[in-house]
Parts: structure tokens; C-alpha cells; sequence
């Protein structure tokens, strides 16, 4: 083994971990990977930025283009309310007939912008016809996965194996070089899915506040006259950088600070959305000389005994008696949970930053981290606002009025999950023309006339023309991580080749397997190709994995397709964690699953997949 085989696996072993555990966002390892590659040697500096101009990379950013102006035009959201109609059938046809719409469009469609519209419908249907939205979120996004795999154009996944492949010398996939094995996995899926949907959980019961037990957190206080706190800056209280206490809100004359800095001075009358448990707010009260208005305190104790903790309603309808408010602080207010999609403007922001910055007249409550390796289950975080940061799949709670409520839809990139529902009329000649030029794209790549990249920059710029886009919009909602995750693990597959370490790997396994059928070797390509899917990105996965597929095939001097179509399945079929793929990671930061749902359902998906999909990727060769 040589130096240069040997800082490859170094590179790759650390880029591997940094995956798993999420130490820093995708895109800042991607410009790891970059420098690191660029350092020690292993590519040249023109290689080292030649994922920036691969044809994947910006192909997959043209594909997203039109993405957005399909969900912005209408598009989407049209075929998706065909599921409407589907209401009257029987559960066990309903549900098949949900995957199978929502394949059909994820084969042509980015799947995690159909799958975030299914999400939004299927909270709406849940209302009207009290339809669980448990029994079909998972469905949805493993049946979105399924039908990606059925086209080139399907997932970024797709696009990233036929690039990586035919720089190493393996012929070009057509547009449905492999849809027959696609729908062959579909059809399967479908199946098992539906078979297994009676282990599914039923949907949770009970409100937002006793989803996040606010009850028992959030506290709405009155600073009385005799407290010690009047006249003193909040950098001065106990109340400043407190670990057990901190301040959503405060309210004066009717004035709403959602961001209470640290010179604001306090005075008598004011009214404080408080963050704190009912134990460490006794111990403040007790300990701190901070009063509560007698009123609100005593009938707290009469409801619970000791407990002190009010919601903000209920204090304002307190206050009303005693004219301490306003009647613009009177409105009614309303809590609504978002859902934090990735490219959103949200992400890396702290609680406390979102509060004064971001959302309008609306208070961050709380948020619930969705689970990852550091995180083993889903945490719900009150405290620490000023260094918890949002990142994709989090949940946030937000309180704001009625009335401001349809501010939170000018938020790029986040799905609003309760309380609500919102229309947003489209144009009908927009959405048409923007579907004529989403069928000519389609249309162009699938018939070979263009290449589906050239195809996908036609359809792109047709949409400027049409004005059914705006480049200033867009610029906000790519997902520019996934673009620089391609760009830095690009030339990651260039180094093992440069190096030589997709031979030694394919040597290694070749002595290992030596004697064994070939069907064996395409088996444990797909089964190492999957596994690693669940842990770390699909495409890192995919970039990993294809050149080391291609020198197996060369060494054992056996046609590359099935090797190469292995990696491409294998990438896509992570259905057994809920970070294997970025749908699971969204139905899984709404709370409907737990782990072991993905781990057992998912895990047996996966399972059988995998051993059709060996014994059919075998008799290519």
C-alpha cells in the first residue's frame, strides 16, 4: 500500500466520521475535503475544483431550478390534490394509490419538494376526513425514494453515478437505461409497505402545548412594585445569561419587545414571557426576590398546588381587569409548529437571532431537535437560546397573533405543520406553460435529442423567459449544501483513482471473494453500498463507492453495468435510518416515528431489496 493510497483512507475515514456525526455542516467539509486533497498532493489544483463544473453538479442545480418553479407555479401542488379524490377508497387502496402517485412524480420531480407538498397535503386531509397522517408520511417518502430511482433525472444520486462512471471510461445511462429495474423495486415496495403499514403508530393525540408541555414551561410573570428588579437593566438581574430562566418576551404599554436586550431597563408593569421549569422558577421567586402578581400566583396554586406556571393567554385575560395591557396586546394568539426544510434562512440561526432578525412579531417558544449520531433521541430544547442553532428537520414552535400569522409563509424553505392552513393561488397560465416546459425538458433528455443536462439549463432559462422564476428567489432556496457536497467529494473520487485505492480496495475484495460467483460480489457491492447510505449522505456514498464497483467489474473482467447500477440502488435504498435519505430525515423531525420504525419496517424494505435486487443485477452478466 502507498503513501498516497494510504492519506486517501485517512481522508476518507475522517470525511466518513464528520458525516456520521454531523460535527460540521456538509457543505463546510465538502471545502475540507477540498483543501485537504489540494495539500497533501493528491489532485491538482484544476482537479481539486472540478466538481464546481462537472456535469452532475450543475445539472443537479438546473434540476432543483425547475424544481422551485414547478412548486412555485402550481405545478406540483395540482397533480399532488389528485389525492383529494382518492378519499372514498378503502385504506388499503388508498394507500398503494398514494405511493404510487407519489413515485410517478418523483421520478421526474425532485422528491424531497414533492414529498414536502404530500407532507402539507396529508396534514390537510387529516383535518377533513380524519385521516391518519402516521399510517402514510413513511409510505410517502420511501414510495418518493422509489420512483427517483426509476429515471435518470429521478434523485442526484442517479446523476452523480452516471458522471462518476463514465469519467471512468463506462458508457452514458440513457434516460431509462434502468426504469424497468425501478419499477420492478417499486412494485415490491408498494407491497411490503402496505402489508406493513398496521405496525405504523396512530397519530399522537393532544394539542401543541401539551405536545411541548408548555404548561409546565412557559411563564407569563408581572414585575409588581415592590420587586427588586425595577429600574435595573436586565445585564444587572439574575435573569441575564441564566442557565435556568430565560426571556422570550417582554411587554410594555403595549409595546411587544420580542428580543428584550441587555440595556433594556425594567419598570414596574411589565409583562415577561418567561422560558423556565416550574422547580427552577420556585428557586428565582424564592431566592431572587422576584414577585408574580399575587392574582396570577394564587390561582396557579389553586389549579396545581405549587405550580406557578401559567400560558401567556391566560395571564393577559387576568391583566384585562386591571388595565395593565393593551388591547392590542389582548389579540388572540396562536401557536404554530414549522418545519425547518433544508436551504431555509433559518438554518444556523440561534433561537435568540430568529427572534430579533427573522419572524416579524412572532416569539420562538421552543424547538426539537431532530436525532442524529450526537443526538440519540429527539430532544425538545427551552433554555440556552443564545446557542442552540436550527438546522434541518428541527422543529420550531412559534407564538405570533392571528392576524401576523401569514407572515411566516414569506419564510423560504420551512412547511408550516399545525394549526394552519394556507392557499396560495397560482396562475393557470403559468402553471400550464410551466408544465409544458417541465414535459419539453423531459421530453428532450428522454429522446437523446439533448443531453439531460442541456436540457435541464433549456428548461431553466424558459422558465426566466416565462417569468414563471426569479433568480433573486432562487438564489434563497437552492440547496446550496448538496451543491457544495458535490463539488468537495468529486474530487475525493478523483484522488482513489489518481492513488490507486479503488484498485487495492477492488484487489482486496476480489482475494477475499476469490472463488466466490460474481452474483456474491455484486451482492456485497449493494449490501456496502446500503449500509453506508444509512449512515452518511447518499451522494458521498455514491462518489465513494462507484469507482471502487467499476475496478471489481475490471478485475474480474465482467460487464460494468450491474456493478455500476448496484451502487446506484444501493445509494438510494437507505430506508432503514431516518438520516438515510433527506425525506426520512423531514417525516422524522415531525414526531410521528420513532427509530426502531425506520430500523424494523425500513430495515426489512432494505432486506428484500436487496436480495431482489442482487439476484436481477446478476443476470446482466
Amino acid at each position: 500500500m502507498s503513501a498516497d493510497i494510504i492519506l486517501v483512507f485517512i481522508i476518507l475515514f475522517v470525511t466518513v466520521i464528520l458525516f456520521a456525526f454531523e460535527v460540521f455542516p456538509v457543505d463546510k467539509i465538502a471545502l475540507f475535503i477540498i483543501a485537504a486533497l489540494s495539500l497533501t498532493g493528491l489532485v491538482t489544483p484544476e482537479e481539486a475544483i472540478s466538481g464546481f463544473s462537472n456535469t452532475a453538479t450543475i445539472t443537479v442545480l438546473s434540476l432543483m431550478i425547475i424544481a422551485i418553479g414547478m412548486e412555485d407555479n402550481g405545478v406540483i401542488n395540482t397533480l399532488a390534490n389528485f389525492l383529494k379524490k382518492l378519499k372514498i377508497l378503502p385504506f388499503l387502496i388508498l394507500l398503494p394509490a398514494f405511493m404510487l402517485i407519489t413515485a410517478s412524480i418523483s421520478a421526474f420531480i425532485s422528491t424531497t419538494a414533492v414529498v414536502i407538498v404530500f407532507i402539507k397535503i396529508i396534514a390537510e386531509l387529516s383535518k377533513r376526513i380524519n385521516l391518519s397522517q402516521s399510517k402514510l408520511l413513511l409510505p410517502i417518502s420511501f414510495a418518493g425514494i422509489l420512483g427517483g430511482s426509476c429515471t435518470l433525472m429521478g434523485t442526484s444520486t442517479n446523476l452523480i453515478v452516471n458522471s462518476v462512471a463514465r469519467d471512468l471510461g463506462a458508457e452514458r445511462f440513457t434516460f431509462f437505461e434502468f426504469t424497468l429495474y425501478g419499477l420492478v423495486f417499486l412494485a415490491v415496495g408498494i407491497i411490503v409497505i402496505t402489508i406493513a403499514s398496521k405496525f405504523l403508530p396512530k397519530d399522537p393525540k393532544g394539542s401543541i402545548q401539551q405536545e411541548y408541555d408548555l404548561e409546565n414551561y412557559v411563564t407569563t410573570v408581572i414585575i409588581n412594585e415592590d420587586s427588586e428588579l425595577i429600574d435595573k437593566r436586565i445585564e444587572d438581574t439574575f435573569l441575564f445569561n441564566n442557565p435556568d430562566a430565560s426571556i422570550l418576551k417582554l411587554t410594555r404599554n403595549s409595546q411587544i419587545n420580542n428580543a428584550p436586550g441587555r440595556y433594556v431597563t425594567l419598570k414596574k408593569g411589565d409583562l415577561l414571557l418567561l422560558m423556565s421549569d416550574l422547580e427552577n422558577l420556585t428557586k428565582i421567586k424564592g431566592d431572587k426576590g422576584f414577585n408574580i402578581s399575587e392574582e396570577n400566583e394564587n390561582s396557579e396554586i389553586e389549579k396545581n398546588n405549587t405550580n406557578i406556571t401559567s400560558t401567556e393567554n391566560n395571564s393577559i385575560k387576568k391583566l384585562e381587569d386591571k388595565d395593565e395591557v393593551d388591547n392590542s396586546v389582548k389579540e388572540e394568539l396562536t401557536l404554530v409548529e414549522i418545519l425547518i426544510l433544508p436551504g431555509s434562512q433559518l438554518i444556523g440561526r440561534t433561537l435568540k437571532e430568529i427572534r430579533s432578525q427573522v419572524i416579524a412579531n412572532a416569539t420562538p417558544i421552543a424547538i426539537k431537535k431532530r436525532y442524529n449520531l450526537r443526538n440519540t433521541k429527539e430532544r425538545l430544547i427551552r433554555k440556552d437560546i443564545e446557542k442552540i442553532t436550527v438546522k434541518p428537520g428541527d422543529r420550531l414552535l412559534i407564538e405570533t397573533h392571528k392576524n401576523e400569522f401569514h407572515r411566516l409563509y414569506d419564510i423560504e424553505n420551512v412547511a408550516i405543520m399545525k394549526e394552519h392552513e394556507y392557499v396560495i393561488k397560482y396562475t393557470s397560465t403559468k402553471r400550464n406553460f410551466a408544465f409544458l416546459i417541465l414535459l419539453t425538458v423531459i421530453g428532450l433528455a428522454a429522446s437523446g435529442v439533448l443531453s439531460i443536462l442541456i436540457s435541464a439549463i433549456t428548461g431553466v432559462c424558459l422558465l426566466l423567459l416565462a417569468q414563471c422564476l426569479s433568480l433573486t428567489d432562487v438564489y434563497h432556496r437552492i440547496n446550496w449544501q448538496v451543491i457544495f457536497l458535490l463539488a468537495g467529494m468529486i474530487p475525493l473520487g478523483v484522488a482513489m483513482h489518481n492513488s490507486g485505492a479503488d484498485v487495492w480496495v477492488s484487489e482486496q475484495l476480489m482475494n477475499i471473494l476469490e472463488g466466490q460467483k460474481p452474483m456474491i460480489v455484486i451482492g456485497l457491492i449493494f449490501l456496502i453500498t446500503m449500509l453506508m447510505s444509512g449512515v452518511i449522505s447518499n451522494n458521498a456514498t455514491a462518489i465513494i463507492m462507484t469507482p471502487i464497483a467499476i475496478a471489481v467489474a475490471v478485475g474480474l473482467d465482467l460487464s460494468l453495468k450491474p456493478f455500476i447500477l448496484s451502487v446506484l440502488f444501493g445509494a438510494n435504498f437507505s430506508f432503514f435510518t431516518p438520516m438515510g435519505y433527506q425525506t426520512n430525515t423531514l417525516i422524522y423531525g415531525m414526531g410521528f416515528y420513532k427509530f426502531k420504525h425506520f430500523l424494523i419496517i425500513g430495515g426489512i424494505l432494505s432486506f428484500i431489496l436487496w436480495i431482489l435486487g442482487t439476484f436481477m443485477l446478476s443476470a446482466l452478466l
